[in-house]
């Protein structure tokens, strides 16, 4: 009986296929909570420093910090785009890509030239692949990002912004909204948004002190936007983690669903080829018994 060992060989195999989705995804759901409330702890940080800085920035109106510098034709764009390390996680890399190809195609278009820094493998391997000028990236953050290892390849986009090399910089992520939702972003990062450092009533007067300077208050401030650019980098990448193991959660167990549902449509074949061959051996006798 062939078919009947060549069928038992793909459910054994698609058994052991389902024990590894579930473990990944056991995985993946533990991880995520994890991340979840990393990127949760990073709020607060940048948005002290985003209030701190707005208040510096109304203190001093006459200073205008080179990363809030406006105006002129936007000709040179860069692109800091934060994508996985590993695969598995559905269309999470896919929709992030499509997104940022039809704005790198908008700027292409109009004449500009673009600049990418990469932080994750899928978007360093996509941007080579499309011939795209990376001039920074980092890979392999694990599963917590670690800010010391992303201010490099940011620093370089930033230097180039305030040397005026490049006239905007987008921060491309995917935003956690649940666990069953990720959205893709590119944000606007450089130059930096007046609407950023609004203040409400109830900071202006949490925050209505005055502030004593050491060295002096441009060198301060820019210090501070520096900080808080950054921080809004590693955000990011903590909500692109969040996000990737919320996907991968839901991947891996929509493959072992339909795992057992494969299972289930090989077991039914199963048992129709094997009871088939048992009443062609039945009749076969009965049709001999008859003979004799």
């Amino acid at each position: 009986m062939a078919v009947g060992k060549e069928i038992r060989g793909k459910i054994k195999s698609v058994e052991n296929t389902k024990k590894i989705t579930k473990a990944m995804e056991m995985v993946a759901a533990s991880k995520m909570r994890k991340a979840q409330e990393r990127m949760r702890a990073a709020r607060p940080y940048a948005e002290k420093i985003r209030n701190i800085t707005a208040h510096l920035s109304e203190a001093n109106p006459e200073y205008k910090s080179p990363y809030m510098r406006t105006g002129g034709v936007t000709k040179a764009v860069g692109f800091i785009v934060v994508t996985t390390d590993k695969g598995l996680c559905g269309g999470l890399n896919t929709n992030l890509l499509r997104a940022l190809t039809n704005k790198m195609r908008e700027v292409q278009d109009g004449g500009g030239t673009i600049q990418t820094v990469a932080i994750g493998n899928k978007g360093l391997g996509f941007l080579n692949r499309v011939g795209a000028n990376v001039v920074s990236h980092v890979v392999q953050l694990g599963d917590a990002p670690q800010l010391e290892r992303l201010i490099g390849p940011v620093k370089v986009m930033l230097d180039a912004f305030v040397e005026g090399k490049l006239d905007a910089v987008h921060l491309c992520y995917t935003k956690f909204v649940n666990t069953m939702k990720q959205e893709p972003m590119i944000e606007l990062l450089l130059p930096l948004a007046g609407h950023r450092l609004d203040r409400g009533a109830g900071e202006k007067t949490q925050y209505g002190w005055d502030y004593i300077y050491e060295p002096d208050a441009p060198t301060v401030i820019d210090e501070l936007l520096t900080r808080y650019l950054e921080a809004l980098v590693y955000q990011g990448v903590a909500e692109n983690m969040a996000s990737e193991q919320s996907a991968r959660m839901v991947a891996m167990k929509s493959a072992t669903d339909n795992a057992g549902n494969l299972i289930n449509e090989l077991k039914l074949i199963y048992n129709k080829t094997r009871q088939a061959a048992i009443t062609k051996e039945l009749s076969e006798i009965v049709s001999g018994a008859a003979a004799v």
